[in-house]
């Protein structure tokens, strides 16, 4: 086999030979071999596949798309073939000859070069822009307008529209207020001491523009004490005061330094210390002894022994034998290393604790149901008992209500959270009454010395008012 072909090929490598097909070269055909290809892999489908006949039959059909809009196989005879029956004989007519000033209207009537090559030669129509009919949230504003429709079918006014139906129509022919300018002497006086007109205009308009002043909050007009800015002194203050007015103030402020007294004098009390008083062993106990009688009337037995022995810890002497006595008494009792381990229950004492818990569980919902009935012949009790509930919630709010009262022209606390301490230090106190004694007191304003000072009784005041808070000089 391979020697027939062999002798084929230089038979037709002989420069005399005649091929068949006159387009193939003998030096290709003895030159080229046939090429041995896998056709099971992808990359060898486009190398060595032959789709010319592919390319050309879809080359023919885009042709035939443009030029006729269509394939021809598809169009009907009539629009492809025509019958041709020659010129139409029609009349000779008679066409008269342009004036001077008339000019003939052949060849200006056809389109120019320049326009039939913009025109459009492809008759395959554009292709469709889909995203210029898509709608962003096309579902749900569908889906809303299918709503809007269901509730207007049933007469339900949204909450939007009804917005929409209250709100206060716009003026369009209103016209927004000009500022009149500085520098026209025809303007009008302004007062600087008369009340401030208000500004007229489109509310909104003026609060854009700044013009509409911010309103005030309630919260700061509200005083932050009752009490006047000048309290006025009690009549037995004046500078020719009345005998029996006279007397009273003098027995406020005798009161006040009777107070001061009282509180110095409890101070001292209780930083005193006797030297010749010492304490023993049998007074210290009697004293505890007393304190743990008086704790017995708020205090139950277990707990009293207990703080009663705490109290006296390390100031008796116990016996050490007794001690070892008890601690082998309770070794004694206990077993070393012992592990007690419940019996098995029988099935009869299951049953029996079963039904004693049935029983117990039957006992008191009966008690439950008896307590209910017994309370409906206790109605009339149990309305008094609310009525009292009542009545005492309503003293305590009334109370309530007028310490608070009373508190609003007190001076405040600095807070809570303060240190006692710095509370005491920075507390408000109370100026010293400025009085005059009664040999002290002037017939006239001439001879009167003035008591205490301006200055000082406004920063009182001040404080007392809950203006600034109190405070004492660092000293």
């Amino acid at each position: 086999m391979a020697p027939t072909r062999r002798l084929k090929r230089v038979v037709a490598s002989q420069p005399g030979f005649l091929h068949l097909n006159s387009t193939v070269d003998a030096a290709t055909l003895v030159s080229s071999r046939r090429k041995r290809i896998n056709k099971n892999k992808k990359k060898n489908w486009t190398k060595y596949s032959d789709i010319n006949d592919v390319e050309d039959f879809l080359e023919d059909v885009r042709h035939q798309e443009r030029t006729t809009g269509g394939l021809i196989s598809e169009k009907p005879d009539d629009s492809l073939f025509f019958l041709d029956v020659g010129q139409p004989r029609t009349a000779e007519s008679t066409v008269p000859e342009p004036g001077e000033g008339k000019k003939r209207k052949g060849k200006t009537s056809r389109p120019l070069r320049i326009d039939l090559i913009l025109q459009r030669d492809s008759l395959v129509p554009p292709p469709i822009d889909v995203l210029a009919y898509q709608q962003p949230n096309a579902k749900k504003l569908r889906r809303k307008a299918q709503r809007a429709e269901q509730l207007a079918a049933k007469g339900v006014v949204t909450r939007r529209q009804k917005q929409l139906l209250n709100r206060r129509p716009v003026d369009r022919a209103a016209k927004k207020s000009l500022t009149e300018a500085n520098n026209n002497p025809g303007r009008d006086f302004y007062d600087i001491w008369g009340q401030e007109s208000k500004p007229v205009g489109d509310l909104w308009y003026l609060q854009q523009t700044g013009k509409q002043l911010v309103k005030r909050p309630e919260r700061l007009n509200e005083q932050p004490s009752v009490l006047p800015a000048v309290e006025v002194i009690a009549p037995g203050g004046s500078y020719n005061p009345d005998f029996f007015s006279h007397q009273a103030l003098l027995q406020e402020a005798h009161d006040v330094e009777v107070k001061k007294q009282k509180a110095e004098e409890k101070i001292e009390r209780q930083l005193a210390f006797d030297k010749d008083d010492t304490a023993t062993e049998v007074t210290f106990i009697s004293v505890l002894l007393l304190k743990s009688l008086v704790f017995d009337r708020t205090c139950s037995c277990g707990l009293q022994e207990t703080v009663f022995k705490e109290q006296v810890e390390g100031l008796v002497e116990e016996d050490d034998d007794a001690e070892a006595a008890e601690a082998a008494n309770e070794q004694d009792h206990v077993a070393v290393g012992a592990i007690t381990l419940s019996e098995k229950k029988t099935e009869r004492q299951r049953k029996k604790e079963k039904a004693e818990k049935l029983k117990d569980q039957r006992r008191l919902a009966e008690r439950q149901q008896t307590g209910q009935q017994q309370q409906l012949y206790q109605l009339r009790s149990i309305k008094s008992s609310i009525r009292q509930q009542e009545e005492k919630t309503k003293a305590r709010r009334n109370e309530r209500k007028a310490k608070q009262e009373a508190q609003k022209s007190q001076p405040r606390r600095l807070g809570r959270t303060e240190l006692l301490i710095v509370f005491f230090i920075c507390r408000f106190q109370a100026p010293d009454l400025e009085i005059k004694l009664s040999d002290e007191l002037a017939g006239s304003l001439r001879q009167l010395k003035p008591e205490g000072s301006v200055l000082s009784d406004r920063f009182k005041s001040l404080q007392k008012r809950n203006l600034i808070e109190p405070r004492e000089r660092a000293k």
